[in-house]
């Protein structure tokens, strides 16, 4: 039997898929010394370059090293830099790094996750089965290669944790903080900046920025309407300065409600954000953020090759509203399935009842950030989260109590966790010194009930998406606390040799401490054994260097290179549900605990930047050297899986993107880009007895080739803008040979500002500002593969791990502020 990656339902593993119990052992040899050299012998090198005085402009005195946007004044991005988004320069982006505005956010359909605009950007992908990327089973970022779950988030440097489904850690951005308050996304595309609060980013960071109340009172009121029934609502009230001292606040109520595409149910969030700005002087303040977000969303069924082919495009779960759908789940609990899956081998899991998602947060932080004196500035945040959980499966393999041949399954994690960043920033003579550090409490409860289902004909099914406070579970699978302490420390120096030349040092330090105890594990249910309890890991990295440059050499261009170490911290994770070596039996924690290391890396990066006002232009070239990759190697029945994690050796990464933007007439761009990633496994893999040719092959889920272009024209006060992309097959298995399908996807847009109309025809006393917009997605109505691994990679062969991607939908809006 083939091993794979098993998920228990309603678990989550990006990416952290299958392999062996063989550990490779990988000694990197690079050293400090080695850095330090190439970063001299290249300041040497740019110093004695001809051509240098020529390039003083404004735009290059402005410039640092990558990874050093933060300056003495805040951090901040002017308002210009706050409305764009970036494919190349424009004093917009420096180094690894790109600023993606709140102007650009906004032209999508309103509620859209802000990653999925990301996504318009060289070298990044983002898959989602729904059209807005508001769906979190289904939601996945890669980048550069490296999977959502190795890439660090943050808003207003306040830690997200780990962005994946059933986050241990934190919460989705898009659970933070409504897309309309995203005052902008500052990105690293190589590794991400010591200064980021991150125990995960091996492959970059995305740091999300909060907008500022404004400082005149207003409000701001969107309404969207899209295909299925979708339903958006966004309503903002600035206060507006208060008093002379600036005090101000906005209170902001956000609702997205639609219908799933294919088969019942809906997908429900709602979210309040309110952020509070007291002014102190000129040049510090003192700011409050506070977010409660709510989610019930019914869940798209996983598909395999075998489904997609056999069984078609709309396969999914019985759920319908009705007392049909449970009827029709109950036969086929008990053998008897519909005609449309006649053709499907696997027809037991082709499609469940229902599987849904239900998460509530509560999330905020309060700030100081203190100008003590021309050049010394201190910011310090402490933050806190809460966070409960309902993930449902109907679990058509296990009977109820009552003789109903299924039951609903419900994982019940929940996160408490509070922390306190601090950090002093200095300038002086030609140096920008920053240093700073970090803590955190995090504690994860992890646990599994089994509920009833009501016999056919007596009795409602349980409501998945409803309370489950009344109900009562027959039965509890497991459960296991998890309490990790995390500090680090850091600190940098960017140098101005000259004005258009910066050099960047700089070092974090980690330190994260993770304790598993409380266990239960039901033997009478998994058999004998005990669940990993009373255990503990560290992760301890003393020394973990950044190295960058930033050289604008002439008025025009730019070079950059980046070089960094990270390390990825021990992951805690639900059982049987993803890598983390908390998440399996005792007996597999202690056959794998010898062998076990963090997860680490090197990356590189060298750029250039091409800007003027005809065209943007850029390249971006990178490699990876990725060490101790843990996998969980499942092996037996999918509903209760042998499970292990194991040090599986490395990755090796080189890629490449290329991009352009042409600015041929006023108001028209026209934006070309192209990716090329080579990221191979350094070993074979042996699992059950039999060796995988894993070796050479290319990672899973990323393609190796990506393709997009946009056209948009702006003529007075009409907008409108189309785009398209091609993705290249991408392997289903760690050996490559089950692969899913290229597509391309095209998209369209239009928008028109009336306010100029308003004010011209004297209406425009009350009313600030008033647009309408209409979209498509999907313009040609591809079918296509969305996410993939959800449920994890197969070593070899078909799986049932991926998602189908939403068919042609229609949205239009109205906003209007005061």
């Amino acid at each position: 039997m083939v091993s794979h990656l098993v998920f228990c339902r309603s678990g989550y593993a990006y990416g952290n898929g299958v392999i062996t119990h063989n550990r490779v052992a990988y000694t990197h040899t690079r050293t400090m010394r080695h850095l330090m050299c190439f970063s001299s012998a290249l300041a040497g090198i740019l110093m004695a370059s001809p051509g240098l005085q020529a390039a003083e402009s404004k735009e290059t005195k402005n410039t640092t090293a990558a990874h050093s946007q933060r300056n003495t004044k805040h951090s901040s991005v002017s308002a210009k830099e706050n409305e764009s988004v970036l494919i190349s320069a424009r004093r917009r982006a420096h180094g690894t790094m790109i600023s993606v505005g709140s102007a650009q956010i906004q032209k999508a359909v309103p509620g859209t996750n802000p990653l999925k605009v990301l996504s318009q950007q060289p070298g990044i992908m983002f898959q989602s089965a729904d059209p807005q990327g508001l769906d979190t089973w289904s939601s996945q970022l890669y980048m550069h290669g490296f999977m959502q779950n190795q890439i660090s988030t943050t808003l207003d440097d306040v830690p997200l944790g780990e962005l994946v489904y059933r986050n241990y850690n934190g919460l989705n951005p898009i659970q933070a903080v409504s897309s309309e308050n995203v005052g902008r996304m500052d990105v690293s595309t190589g590794a991400g900046a010591e200064s980021v609060a991150s125990t995960n980013n091996l492959g970059g960071s995305i740091e999300y920025v909060s907008s500022d109340p404004k400082e005149k009172a207003g409000g701001t009121v969107s309404q969207t309407f899209g295909s299925y029934n979708m339903f958006h609502t966004f309503a903002r009230l600035d206060s507006g300065k208060l008093n002379n001292s600036g005090t101000r606040f906005y209170v902001s109520y956000s609702r997205n409600d639609t219908d799933k595409w294919k088969g019942g149910g809906n997908q429900f969030t709602q979210q309040v954000n309110a952020k509070f700005l007291q002014p102190i002087g000129n040049d510090s303040s003192i700011k409050a953020f506070f977010d409660w977000s709510d989610l019930h969303q019914y869940l798209y069924q996983d598909y395999s090759l075998d489904i997609l082919h056999n069984g078609g495009y709309y396969v999914d779960n019985y759920y319908n509203g009705h007392a049909s759908g449970y009827a029709n789940a109950y036969n086929a609990a008990q053998g008897n399935y519909p005609s449309s899956l006649s053709n499907v081998s696997d027809k037991a899991d082709a499609a469940y009842y229902d599987g849904s998602s239900n998460i509530n947060d509560y999330f905020g932080y309060l700030k100081g950030d203190f100008a003590l004196t021309n050049r010394l500035r201190w910011k310090t945040t402490v933050y806190g989260h809460g966070q409960k959980t309902l993930l449902t499966w109907s679990n058509p393999f296990d009977s109820s109590p009552n003789g109903a041949p299924m039951l609903e399954q419900v994982k019940r994690p929940s996160i408490a966790r509070y922390g306190v960043l601090s950090s002093l920033n200095y300038d002086i003579a030609h140096n920008h010194i920053e240093a700073g550090v970090w803590y955190e409490n995090n504690r994860f409860l992890s646990s599994m009930y089994g509920y009833e289902q009501p016999l056919l004909g007596q009795g409602s099914p349980v409501n998945s998406v409803g309370s489950f406070s009344k109900l009562s579970p027959f039965m509890q699978f497991y459960g296991q606390v998890t309490n990790t302490n995390t500090f680090t420390a850091y600190a940098q120096d960017t140098y101005h040799i000259l004005p258009n030349l910066a050099l960047h040092f700089g070092f974090k330090s980690l330190l994260n401490v993770s304790h598993a105890g409380n266990a239960y594990y039901n033997t009478a249910y998994y058999g004998d054994g005990a669940m990993a309890g009373g255990v503990g890991l560290t992760t301890f990295r003393a020394f973990l260097p950044h190295i960058s440059g930033d050289w604008h050499f002439l008025k025009h261009h730019e070079l950059y290179f980046d070089i960094a170490e990270n390390v990825h911290a021990y992951p805690q994770a639900q059982f049987k549900t993803a890598a983390s070596p908390f998440a399996v039996t005792q007996s597999a924690y202690d056959l794998s605990r010898p062998g076990l290391k963090p997860e680490s890396d090197w990356a590189y990066a060298v750029g250039y930047r091409y800007s003027d006002k005809f065209m943007d232009a850029t390249v971006h070239a990178y490699r990876v050297n990725f060490f101790n990759r843990l996998q969980m190697i499942s092996s037996g029945a999918i509903i209760n899986p042998q499970t292990i994690v194991a040090n599986v050796g490395g990755i090796t990464m080189n890629g490449v993107d290329a991009g352009f933007t042409l600015h041929p007439v006023r108001g028209l761009a026209f934006t070309n880009s192209i990716s090329y990633n080579h990221s191979t496994y350094d070993q074979n893999v042996q699992s059950g007895g039999v060796s995988y040719a894993t070796k050479g092959s290319q990672v899973v889920a990323y393609p190796q080739f990506m393709y997009k272009t946009a056209l948009s024209y702006t003529w007075h006060d009409l907008e409108a803008h189309i785009d398209a992309s091609y993705t290249s097959r991408r392997n289903l298995s760690y050996t490559g040979d089950a692969k899913v399908p290229s597509y391309w996807l095209t998209n369209f847009g239009t928008r028109y500002n009336l306010t100029n109309l308003l004010h011209s025809a004297g209406r425009g006393q009350f009313v600030k500002g008033l647009e309408v917009d209409f979209s498509v997605y999907n313009l040609s109505n591809s079918h296509y593969v969305s996410t993939m691994g959800e449920n994890g990679f197969p070593l070899s062969g078909d799986y049932q791990s991926f998602l189908v991607g939403a068919p042609r939908q229609y949205f239009g809006s109205v906003k209007a502020e005061f």
